[in-house]
């Protein structure tokens, strides 16, 4: 019995990982408005676009990423991008809407 209890318990922290693990890369495409960038340091400032209803008061907040690589050649303030970021800040992913 004790090396059934062990394969549960072994089981149990193999899913508990797993769903921990797809959570971090589960990242939802965001849309905003670059106001700032720095390329000495990669990073990028976004008004993120305000979800909700229209007209409602007050705006997005403005959040600042770190950004790996070259993505920043082809963005400027005042672009509107798509991006998707990590909770830890870092841009994975930055597309300027047409």
């Amino acid at each position: 019995m004790p090396y059934l209890k062990s394969i549960c318990i072994t089981s149990a922290v193999l899913a508990f990982i797993g769903a921990a693990g797809s959570a971090a890369f589960a990242q939802q495409t965001e849309t905003g408005k670059i106001t700032r960038i720095d390329r000495t340091s990669n990073t990028i400032v976004i008004l993120q676009t305000q979800s909700g209803t229209v007209g409602a008061a007050g705006g997005g907040a403005t959040k600042q990423f770190k950004v790996q690589g070259n993505s920043l050649e082809n963005l400027h303030a005042g672009d509107q991008v798509n991006y998707s970021a990590t909770s830890a800040g870092d841009i994975t992913k930055i597309e300027k809407k047409k």
